[in-house]
């Protein structure tokens, strides 16, 4: 665990493994840990790098507004400080939009790009998901009603009626988030403001799009939106929703380690 200077934030990371470098860039809510299960099996094969976008976890958090240009940028520097040339990189969510962006600005470092319940753009009703949480969050001032009201967004009705104590520790995870409210808001704002649709045919790496049949948030429009990136393969978990890794969790691990088996260089 380190941390490194990147312009005016410090950017908090874990690393584990050797090989090909992987790059794990989290989502709207939470932090690197979000990526705990993964990055420990992945760190089997590969040189894996999660760390905390700044405005969450132990990076810089200040209220100030921040595209998900910005976030590309701060996580190439990153990646410069680590010397890492050239990787796969694999978001969620928020994550997702990041990384697109990193591979319209500097294609020759992204290897391949996996986008995980992610979207170029969000449709409407994506769109007002996302405000309706983060206006819980702005009305109460409350992470514990923020988490209340939108852990059902999350996961699938089947899950979530099927997996009660399961929603109980995410909803326990989001209510007990520390960050600074404002950063939240303003990332919930850029994800809104995220719009790459007209550029992806400019996405030339492999790419790998991961969705949840029944996510609300980045849902099966935004999902086909996302495959106009020529070539890209597109797998389904048909019957979750935003969270599909924590639903189906060795599906996704056995499609991410087929995926990066097939994909990294010699």
């Amino acid at each position: 665990m380190a941390s490194v200077r990147v312009g005016d934030n410090e950017l908090f990371y874990v690393e584990q493994g050797s090989g090909f470098p992987v790059v794990l860039i989290h989502g709207l809510a939470g932090d690197h840990t979000a990526w705990t299960p993964q990055l420990q099996r992945l760190a089997i094969r590969h040189r894996v790098i999660a760390f905390d976008n700044r405005g969450a976890g132990r990076s810089t958090q200040r209220d100030e507004p921040v595209t998900t240009e910005e976030l590309a940028r701060d996580t190439l520097d990153l990646m410069d400080q680590l010397e890492v040339e050239r990787a796969h990189v694999i978001g969620r969510s928020m994550g997702g939009a990041i990384a697109q962006h990193m591979v319209l600005l500097e294609p020759e470092r992204v290897e391949t790009l996996v986008l995980c319940a992610s979207f170029a753009r969000l449709d409407p009703v994506g769109a007002r998901v996302l405000m309706n949480m983060r206006e819980v969050l702005e009305w109460t001032g409350s992470w514990e009603d923020h988490a209340r009201h939108s852990v059902q967004n999350f996961v699938s009705t089947g899950f979530f009626n099927e997996h009660q104590e399961q929603v109980a520790q995410i909803e326990q995870l989001i209510g007990g988030e520390t960050r600074l409210q404002a950063c939240y808001v303003q990332q919930n704002h850029a994800c809104l403001e995220h719009d790459t649709l007209d550029r992806l045919g400019e996405v030339g790496c492999p790419t790998l799009i991961l969705a949840g049949g029944r996510d609300p948030i980045c849902s099966p429009t935004a999902t086909q939106w996302l495959g106009r990136i020529r070539g890209s393969e597109t797998i389904l978990f048909e019957g979750s929703s935003h969270f599909f890794l924590l639903e189906e969790p060795e599906r996704f691990m056995q499609t991410i380690e087929e995926w990066l088996e097939r994909r990294t260089p010699a």
